[in-house]
């Protein structure tokens, strides 16, 4: 959709009541609707891809695009944060989960300003199912780069070196975000459920709650707690974790 389509929608939306009530459900540490907006947060996928469960948090069908009801959005974020700021208060453990392009960086910030693991970019098969072989990547992970450290590389001809230097950064690139996964997390936050199906169905299997983002292609029935959005905006992804940040630095 182009600009003038954008001013359309929002024409339409303000007509109603939505604004109003958008402002008065909101928190201190939620968006702006006018931000909201902007981001396109409220842009849902096609008709033809449309999954039936979804049908409470449409506000409208636009042009054959489904169009995200932005009360029940807010609504939902705000049960998200305060789930989120109950399990950093009790001190569990959450997987940050970002595998798209648009979400892998504010991910990956969030869940450092958290002290918490993440994932980004691709998701290892058995992160969450077969925990121990992948704590055993970590482990040899962090030896390869204290032999580093210690100088122990040293011994080796320059081609060994090489291979050495090459194999830690392939196993940080996989595996640096989860260092601080010592055991299987409580809640696994991911940033789409259509680009997450692996980890979710892992997370079901290992038991773990699951906080996700979903868009009208998706089950929101096939998470805990679902975040009713546009996933494949990165301006609506970085307002949702923006929230989850302020709203769990709020009170902790």
């Amino acid at each position: 959709m182009g600009s003038n389509d954008v001013q359309a929608i929002v024409l339409f939306m303000e007509t109603t009541s939505i604004k109003q009530s958008v402002s008065n459900g909101a928190s201190q540490f939620m968006p702006a609707y006018e931000d909201m907006i902007k981001a396109g947060m409220h842009f849902g996928r096609k008709k033809t891809i449309f999954h039936p469960n979804m049908k409470p948090y449409v506000y409208t069908l636009k042009e054959n695009i489904y169009i995200l009801d932005l009360i029940k959005t807010t609504d939902t974020l705000i049960k998200a944060v305060n789930f989120i700021k109950q399990a950093v208060t009790d001190g569990k453990m959450i997987l940050f989960v970002g595998l798209t392009k648009q979400s892998s960086e504010v991910v990956k910030n969030v869940a450092e300003s958290f002290n918490m693991p993440y994932v980004i970019n691709r998701w290892l098969g058995g992160t969450l199912t077969n925990f121990k072989t992948i704590a055993g990547r970590v482990k040899y992970l962090e030896e390869l780069e204290k032999k580093q450290a210690e100088g122990d590389f040293e011994k080796f001809t320059k081609k060994e070196k090489i291979l050495k230097e090459r194999e830690i950064a392939n196993l940080k690139m996989k595996f640096g975000g989860i260092r601080k996964l010592n055991r299987v997390p409580d809640v696994i936050f991911v940033t789409s459920l259509k680009e997450g199906q692996l980890p979710v169905r892992e997370a079901k299997i290992a038991g773990v709650k699951i906080v996700c983002i979903v868009n009208t292609d998706s089950d929101p029935k096939q998470v805990d707690i679902p975040i009713v959005a546009n996933d494949n905006s990165k301006k609506s992804v970085e307002l949702i974790l923006e929230a989850i940040k302020n709203g769990v630095q709020a009170t902790n």
